[in-house]
């Protein structure tokens, strides 16, 4: 349960990182989920370079360009390691219609914000459903 603009509102996290192999699995959590976080290291370009791709996998499953998805930027607690600018990732956030941020799960730095920030997004695009019970997020 989390609060989010006076609101509480359950909020079912599924994280789809290893799924590669399942390939149906995953097409189904992404057409069941109301939002989706892409998040990749700021120390690595690779995962960066992934991002287009799987946000173009779920504009394929869910047959639709617009999707609430907060782009984040993780691990910028090793900002002196890294090779990926803010300025990247706000401009692939802007090219998706999404929202960034830059985090550190491992110091907890802005990991609550990316969660409110994608449920908001999630409400902005479905405003007619103010009595939803919670939130699916990938």
């Amino acid at each position: 349960m989390v609060e989010v603009d006076g609101r509480q509102l359950l909020l079912e996290i599924l994280d789809t990182h290893g799924t590669d192999q399942f390939t149906s699995m995953r097409d189904s959590y992404m057409k069941n989920g109301q939002g989706f976080v892409i998040a990749y290291s700021i120390i690595a370009l690779s995962t960066y370079n992934d991002i287009p791709d799987i946000r173009d996998q779920i504009v394929r499953v869910k047959e639709t360009e617009i999707i609430p998805i907060v782009i984040v930027g993780n691990k910028c607690d090793l900002a002196d390691q890294r090779v990926i600018t803010t300025e990247q990732g706000e401009i692939l956030a802007t090219k998706f219609n999404g929202k960034y941020i830059e985090s550190s799960a491992k110091t907890r730095i802005n990991v609550d914000e990316i969660f409110h920030t994608l449920i908001r997004l999630i409400m902005a695009t479905n405003p007619g459903k103010k009595k939803g019970r919670g939130c699916t997020v990938l």
